[in-house]
This record gives C-alpha cells, sequence and structure tokens, in this order.
C-alpha cells in the first residue's frame, strides 16, 4: 500500500503561482527573460533573502523576485498571482529597470523633500507602484486595485489616503473606493496632479519623479514618518533593490536635474498653463520646491558631497560604511582625471637573438624544441638525440627599458581639513588621483594620512591595492599639525640605489613646515628631509595652500632651496588641476 503526501497550503499557492509565471512575464513582453521567483515558506527563509519590508520584493545584482509565500497567504492575497508577479516583473523591466536610473529618480526626489530627504525611498517606491499599476489596471485588465482592497488598510493617514485617491482618479472608481481618510479640496486637486504626473511622464517617468516627490511632501509633513512606514509596509518592494551591487555614475549632478523637480502645479505640461509672464516674457518668481533646495548640498553644481552620495546608496538598499561610500566616491571622481604616471628610462633594453643550436634533453619544456632544425638533423626524431633547441642571445633593441616612479604620499589631516566622508576634500581628491594614475603605470604607492604628533594612518608600505591607499587617503583624524618625520626617516634610511627611485610628495598649507622639526630621535628634520630626497632619487614635491606666495616664508625658501619643488594653490579646489598637472608636465612619458 502507498501513500501520496498530501500538500500543505504554502506549496498549493506556490505551484499555483509558478505556473501563472510564464503568464506574467508574457504579459511585458513574449521576449522577457527572468528566472523563476525565490519562493521562501516563512519569515526567516525570506529574511536570508533579504525581504522583510513586504510579501514580495525586486533585487538587481542577480534580476531576482522574491515571494513570501506565507505572507501572501496571511494578507489574502493567494488569488492575485498573476497581479502580483507581473507587478514585480515590472519593476524590473519598466520603472525603475536598473540601480543606476533607480538612484537617479531617489536623486530628485531627495531634492523635492527639503527636510524629509531620508523618505526618498520610499517616494520612489510609490511612483514606481503608480507607474506600473496603471499600466497593468488599464492595458493589460489585471485586478490591481482588488489587491489594495484586499489588503484592507483602512488608515486615516494623509499620505496613505492621498496615494489611494490618486488611484481611484487613475482608474475613475468612485471615491472612497480605496481612500478611507478624509478627502478635502487641497488633497482633492493634489490627488489630479499626481494622477497626471503618472500620465504625462508614464514614458518619461525620471523627470517626472521630481515633481511627484513635491507634490508628496506636504503630505510627509503632516505624517509621522514611522507611522506612514507602518501604513506602506508590505508593499515597499524596492527597498532592498541594490543589495549587492553599487551603480556607477551617481556621483555627478545631472544636467537638469534640478529644474526637473518643481510642483506639478507649475508644470506647463500638466496645467497647459505657460510659467512666464504674458506681459514681460519673464518666469514668475515661484519656480517650485527645487529653486531654493538646489543650491544646497552641491560641490560647485557638478558632483554631490560624499554624504548625499552615501544617502542614495543607502536609499537603494546599499549597506557600506561611510568609510567604503567613500572609498566608491573618491575612486569615481578621480577617474575623469587619470594619467599615466611617470617613467624613468634607462639604457636600451636587450632583444633575444637566435644563435646556436643545442641538443634538447628529456626533461626540458618541450615546447623548446626546434622541430625544423630537429627533422634537418635526422628525418627520425628520437627524443634527446636528433632533437635540438635553439640558443639565444642578446642584442641592444631600440626601445628603451621604462622604470615607474614610486610615489610617496603624505596628505595633510589635521583639524583644519575638512572629512572626506562628509564634505568633499579636494586633498583627498588629488591624492586619489595621482596615486591612482601611478598605479595605472604599475609605479607603487605609500599612502600616509598625518595630523598630529603620532596621529597618522599609512598603508604597509609601497603597495599596489587601489582599495588599501583609497582607505588610508579617506580616513580622517582631525587633531594638531605634526609631519610624521619618523615616518619619512624610516622609508628612506636604508634604501639602496638598486631600489626604484621614488617621489614624494605632500599636500598640506603652512603646517608642512612642521617637516622640519626634530623627530623623537633628536634627528633635526632638515637632515631627514636631506637625507629622504637624496635616497630616494625620484625628487620632491610640496602642494600647498597658501595666503600669500611661498617665497615670503622662510621655511619654504630654504626647502626649495634643498631641492624640494614648491607649489601654491590659493583654494583647496586648484588641487585637481595641480594633481593633472603634476602627472602630465612633470612625470608623464615624452614622446
Amino acid at each position: 500500500m502507498s501513500f501520496s503526501k498530501t500538500k500543505t497550503g504554502l506549496e498549493k499557492i506556490q505551484e499555483d503561482w509558478a505556473n501563472q509565471w510564464n503568464d506574467a512575464l508574457a504579459i511585458w513582453s513574449k521576449f522577457t527573460k527572468l528566472s523563476e521567483p525565490r519562493w521562501c515558506k516563512n519569515t526567516q527563509e525570506a529574511n536570508k533573502e533579504g525581504l522583510s519590508s513586504s510579501f514580495a520584493m525586486i533585487r538587481f545584482a542577480d534580476q531576482a523576485i522574491v515571494i513570501n509565500l506565507d505572507d501572501i497567504q496571511k494578507q489574502n492575497l493567494e488569488n492575485f498571482a498573476l497581479e502580483i508577479l507581473a507587478h514585480e516583473i515590472g519593476h524590473h523591466v519598466y520603472c525603475p529597470a536598473d540601480l543606476t536610473d533607480h538612484g537617479r529618480m531617489l536623486a530628485r526626489m531627495r531634492r523635492g523633500l527639503p527636510t524629509k530627504e531620508h523618505l526618498a525611498g520610499l517616494v520612489a517606491n510609490l511612483y514606481a507602484d503608480l507607474l506600473i499599476n496603471d499600466r497593468l489596471q488599464r492595458s493589460n485588465n489585471l485586478k490591481m486595485a482588488d489587491v489594495y482592497k484586499a489588503l484592507g488598510k483602512d488608515s486615516q493617514d494623509r499620505l496613505w489616503t492621498f496615494y489611494m485617491r490618486i488611484y481611484e482618479i487613475l482608474w475613475s472608481l468612485p471615491k472612497q473606493t480605496l481612500a478611507k481618510g478624509k478627502i478635502d479640496s487641497q488633497m482633492e486637486g493634489d490627488a489630479q496632479l499626481g494622477a497626471s504626473v503618472v500620465r504625462v511622464y508614464g514614458k518619461d517617468w525620471l523627470k517626472g519623479s521630481g515633481r511627484f516627490a513635491a507634490l508628496c511632501l506636504t503630505y510627509l509633513l503632516d505624517d509621522d514618518a514611522q507611522t506612514t512606514k507602518n501604513i506602506l509596509k508590505g508593499w515597499l518592494d524596492t527597498q532592498s533593490a541594490g543589495s549587492g551591487q553599487i551603480p556607477d555614475g551617481l556621483v555627478d549632478i545631472e544636467d537638469g536635474e534640478a529644474e526637473d523637480v518643481i510642483h506639478p502645479s507649475l508644470d506647463e505640461e500638466i496645467t497647459g498653463i505657460s510659467t512666464k509672464d504674458k506681459k514681460t516674457g519673464e518666469g514668475n518668481d515661484t519656480v517650485g520646491i527645487s529653486s531654493a533646495h538646489s543650491q544646497t548640498g552641491n560641490s560647485g553644481g557638478q558632483c554631490r558631497e560624499p554624504f548625499e552620495f552615501g544617502e542614495i546608496l543607502r536609499g537603494l538598499g546599499v549597506n557600506l560604511t561611510p568609510h567604503e561610500i567613500a572609498i566608491r566616491y573618491y575612486r569615481e571622481r578621480a577617474i575623469p582625471h587619470l594619467v599615466k604616471f611617470p617613467y624613468r628610462e634607462l639604457p636600451e633594453s636587450k632583444e633575444p637573438l637566435a644563435e646556436s643550436l643545442d641538443v634538447w634533453e628529456v626533461g626540458q619544456p618541450l615546447e623548446d624544441i626546434d622541430w625544423f632544425e630537429s627533422a634537418m638533423v635526422s628525418p627520425v626524431i628520437v627524443p634527446g638525440y636528433t632533437t635540438v633547441q635553439r640558443v639565444y642571445g642578446t642584442t641592444s633593441g631600440t626601445q628603451p627599458e621604462r622604470e615607474p616612479v614610486d610615489l610617496d604620499l603624505y596628505v595633510d589631516c589635521s583639524g583644519s581639513m575638512p572629512n572626506p566622508q562628509y564634505n568633499t576634500s579636494y586633498l583627498t581628491l588629488a591624492g586619489a588621483i595621482i596615486a591612482l594614475s601611478a598605479l595605472r603605470a604599475g609605479s607603487r604607492v605609500k599612502a600616509t594620512l598625518w595630523s598630529g604628533k603620532n596621529e597618522f594612518q599609512t598603508t604597509d608600505g609601497f603597495v599596489r591595492d587601489e582599495n588599501e591607499i583609497l582607505k588610508i587617503l579617506t580616513g580622517f583624524i582631525g587633531g594638531a599639525t605634526a609631519f610624521p618625520i619618523h615616518l619619512l626617516r624610516d622609508t628612506f634610511k636604508d634604501r639602496k640605489p638598486s631600489d626604484r627611485p621614488v617621489h614624494i610628495l605632500s599636500i598640506s598649507d603652512d603646517g608642512i613646515d612642521t617637516m622640519f622639526d626634530t623627530d623623537e630621535k633628536g634627528n633635526n628634520g632638515w637632515d631627514v628631509s636631506k637625507m629622504a630626497l637624496e635616497n630616494g632619487r625620484g625628487g620632491g614635491t610640496h602642494v600647498l595652500n597658501l595666503w600669500q606666495e611661498w617665497n615670503k616664508y622662510p621655511v619654504l625658501i630654504k626647502a626649495g632651496e634643498q631641492g624640494w619643488s614648491i607649489n601654491r594653490v590659493t583654494d583647496w579646489n586648484q588641487l585637481v588641476e595641480f594633481a593633472r598637472r603634476f602627472s602630465e608636465e612633470n612625470y608623464a612619458q615624452k614622446k
């Protein structure tokens, strides 16, 4: 007698939903290809997949969809397989479709949510859901409205009421079919504008995202943020979309990014009313939320600050420490400026020159056999007797050998310097440009961050690991000012003439004069400095932020006489141009 195992409720749900997976894919296109969802039968399995804020989620790193079947059953959503699966697929193929565009949307929404920037991820999720659900309900006749009814959220929360009212307008549903809270005239007007944003910008949703955020701001200011999050829990399926992946291209502020963030009531594409004054032809004074807010927190209108970049990554679900985010930030900002670092020309290299033949013996590399010459010795090949190999000598070639110059980099990180993990530090950026250029050219780099006495961070000697170097450069000390003379001394005191040449570079201000103090062993800093230049054999440079010409400082005049190249900047952002010129003019390979 055999017994068949009865399927559990969750197994039946999984089987039914899996059977409808291909139909859900076909709703978007017959060419849509995604792997079947990760089916989770309990909270523990869902948490392992990173699913905690919803009954479903997407993940861009592996193009995955995760479904918590237990939550589906608890919330009575078993009969909406096609609706929910098609919705999740829509996030992959329509909005946001990829992690970079998701980040671009968050950047715009943060501008539209002054004082509530941390809720940009929540608003982005609402906006993406509106776009997807409207298309599925109207174009594909799916029962998206019934999904919200099944969720049974009868909340009086103003944001949720406003959001549900937009759906009612989009789908021509009677008022309070979905929206259960009080709807006043302002909310009714805002909901009409919200529906217009969805319809007008459905094919250019990125442009409409900032407008939608500006529209939501009033309701986020009215409601308690935690209450709003609790109400929306269960449908926040993009909150961890960026887990396991970091997008490129989010450090730069896009052209037109600020202009995309206006209140929909000021958008002539929506209202049909031009914002230009009919008499003067000039714009009205009221230009929307972004005009004032867009001037805060950007670096000269071109790049975001590190903390803004970090907030966008966190909104994507990317879990990195501020230090890890800073490494990513400065690497991305440095890349456009990288150049080849110096090569030192040596006497002409030796080219191989074929000379005589020698017997190839068993045990030697098989590829060394010259088969043509072996056949000339004897038509019968006998390994070790008739097999021969070519013997090579050397001759002077036409191309010189090139030896990269290593870099010993010292970056001032005293209390007067910015924290590179929060605000842009041009000292860090310049150091990153030069250090990464050095690595690209084959050099090794020793990077040191210094502040007060015995306050320093440094790499383990000269290395070629860019993460290790950037980890040092993006650190922060913020103490007093005392150059680490002992590090300079110990780096060069035993350096041999046969070792590769090293260029010594320091980035600082007038605090560099501490380099010539007495070290902990009583050595004169000038003697250490001279020894380092002589043993390094690659030269030395100081680039300093000074309020007057460097030759007004007696210490720097003496340093110049000792052999140091002194470069003055009057603003820290000039260090970027210095970093490029330093590599190009002084060390780049000359044709």
